[in-house]
């Protein structure tokens, strides 16, 4: 962002902080045409500026991005089981594709891979992830649990529960978990967690846990399907997000309950997922790759599935499927 931050039209409106500059002056001190100006503007917000214009007041800077300080992430997290070796990227397609070519090549267990923006970022069951520059938290994290493959589920309930907590935590919003992954304030999604993984001889040779948090997007970054399902914490907080003192409160409380679940197993966080779930008691309709129907959510097994009463009062297991709207639930959570 060196370049960007030396942009003269930039500078000029740092130097009116919450005033307009008119596209006239802008032109006159440049020495460039209103189209060009229109232009740089639109480049600028291309890297997470936001700008305002105004018919006959012209131009107003009203967020500025930070970028996340991997160096402090580095060495909050020395000596930790998470978070000491981050290789942070300006823009790259993927934090998934980094961080399983670096496991692959035999990067330890807490190495940390994050962008300013995704080009090509991955959600669940194939979707693209929007990540726009300089205002959510992309980032993927190499485990190495050493668990057999049937267990993953595991690991994915686990990763909610820390990236709940942690939200909780730092905004002290009411955050519920919709199964498996989801985060969710009052219906719209805020966060999403994907994690693959790699298996030898029917154990977890790694997975790469990929978290997407919506920090600091505007109203402006989503498209109108996007805004009736999908907010940041910015809008609902009504301020600007730290995103690096949210990845070390996420990373923190993501390895305490790793160790939570080495020590003890899965149950204690069982407990804790179901606490926070949104999903739980509440119909919703239910969709495998093989059919669609409704069910009630009731408890989670030991295994890390869904146990789900049917229309008709009997039970059944399920692995993975997605999930309808969750309507009706008013779970607070821990």
């Amino acid at each position: 962002m060196n370049e960007t931050t030396q942009s003269p039209l930039l500078q000029m409106l740092l130097q009116h902080p919450q005033q307009y500059v008119s596209g006239e002056m802008i032109s006159q001190q440049l020495g460039i045409s209103r189209a060009a100006v229109w232009k740089q503007i639109k480049k600028l917000e291309a890297l997470g500026y936001e700008i305002e214009a105004v018919t006959k007041l012209g131009y107003r800077l009203i967020y500025q991005p930070v970028a996340i300080d991997h160096n402090k992430l580095q060495h909050h997290f020395q000596g930790k089981r998470l978070g000491f070796n981050v290789h942070h990227y300006d823009a790259i397609d993927s934090t998934q594709i980094v961080a399983k070519q670096l496991a692959e090549d035999g990067a330890e267990e807490g190495t940390v891979v994050i962008a300013e923006q995704q080009n090509k970022g991955k959600g669940r069951l194939g979707r693209h992830w929007h990540s726009p520059y300089g205002k959510g938290i992309w980032m993927s994290v190499v485990l190495r649990p050493h668990i057999p493959i049937q267990l993953a589920p595991q690991l994915t309930l686990l990763t909610a529960v820390a990236l709940c907590r942690a939200i909780r935590s730092y905004s002290g919003l009411e955050i519920g978990i919709k199964w498996p992954n989801d985060l969710l304030y009052q219906g719209k999604k805020i966060s999403g967690i994907l994690l693959e993984s790699s298996a030898e001889d029917q154990m977890l040779k790694y997975v790469i846990a990929g978290i997407g948090i919506d920090a600091n997007l505007s109203a402006q970054d989503y498209d109108e399907q996007l805004q009736l399902k999908a907010t940041s914490l910015r809008l609902i907080m009504g301020k600007v997000i730290d995103r690096t003192e949210l990845i070390q409160l996420f990373l923190s409380e993501w390895e305490l309950l790793m160790a939570i679940y080495e020590q003890d197993g899965f149950r204690n966080i069982a407990n804790l997922w179901e606490a926070n779930a949104i999903s739980l008691g509440h119909k919703v309709s239910l969709t495998t790759p093989t059919e669609t129907f409704m069910g009630t959510p009731l408890r989670l097994t030991d295994a890390g599935s869904i146990v789900v009463q049917l229309e008709d009062g009997t039970e059944k297991e399920i692995y993975s499927a997605e999930m309808g709207e969750v309507k009706g639930s008013s779970k607070s959570g821990l």
